[in-house]
């Protein structure tokens, strides 16, 4: 039988968690918990599912993540966020699954992401292909603050879906557009990116096409005219807020915190 190790980072999920470590549970030996110091009941929650919790101040979502790794029992790791799960597919696919394939470090799975409670499958939003299983001793996360991915060239895909669901709300979706562009703009900063003044304009309008028109989101009414708009915002505030960092002169370590570790305990 396969031996897979859960993992997840977490910020205040109480909502989420519980659902979330009993999905992993099925296919899933132990589930690590690395919470950024939630002020809720996460770590209670998952402590009382049996999960190992970390309390870690937040590294980044690469690094977070990487983190995990060292608190994992085995090998292959199944990650996912907390606001997501395996449908039945994948966990029937994982059971029997062939993990000793040769030149196979990792796994992309299918996602449904919903919205307002609908499954969309425009405006980019499937299969929308993300990697959620792979070997920790070959391969490793990006160590970038958002939107991190599995750092390895042989991937091999699975036919099972993972489900997501997107945002609570609008008011949800734009206080993580508001933040995401936060980080993104921070990574590019650091890296020494420097962009024309013209450029929020065109990546905003070039994002909205794309979404909208070229990945048919207005086959999805309303909700793929939101999710076009929002991706295009997102690209906006992007580079509006790297080139504000190089008039301030601000970015690198700007929001890092402590980073000091303990063991959640109930």
């Amino acid at each position: 039988m396969n031996k897979f190790s859960g993992l997840v980072i977490t910020f205040n999920e109480e909502e989420n968690i519980s659902d979330c470590i009993a999905n992993l549970q099925k296919v899933c030996d132990d589930v690590v918990i690395v919470d950024s110091v939630s002020s809720d009941r996460t770590c209670e929650i998952a402590n009382g599912m049996g999960a190992k919790v970390i309390s870690q101040s937040f590294l980044g979502d690469g690094p977070q993540r990487s983190f995990g790794l060292e608190h994992c029992k085995h090998d292959w790791i199944v990650n996912i966020d907390a606001d997501e799960k395996l449908d039945d597919d994948l966990v029937s696919e994982l059971a029997g699954l062939e993990l000793d394939v040769e030149g196979v470090e990792a796994y992309e799975c299918r996602r449904k992401n919903f919205f307002h409670g609908r499954w969309i499958r425009v405006a980019g939003q499937y299969p929308d292909y993300v990697c959620r299983v792979f070997d920790k001793t070959k391969t490793d996360f990006s160590q970038v603050k958002l939107h991190t991915r599995i750092e390895s060239k042989n991937l091999s895909r699975l036919s099972g879906h993972i489900i997501h669901n997107s945002f609570e709300d609008l008011s949800d979706a734009l206080n993580r557009l508001n933040l995401y562009s936060d980080w993104l703009s921070e990574d590019l900063y650091n890296k020494g990116v420097k962009v024309s003044g013209y450029a929020p304009f065109g990546h905003g309008l070039v994002a909205f096409i794309k979404f909208y028109f070229l990945k048919r989101g207005f086959m999805a009414g309303l909700d793929g005219l939101t999710i076009s708009i929002i991706n295009a915002f997102g690209s906006y505030y992007k580079y509006a807020k790297l080139i504000e960092r190089h008039e301030q002169g601000t970015g690198k370590e700007e929001s890092s915190e402590k980073k000091s570790r303990s063991v959640c305990t109930s």
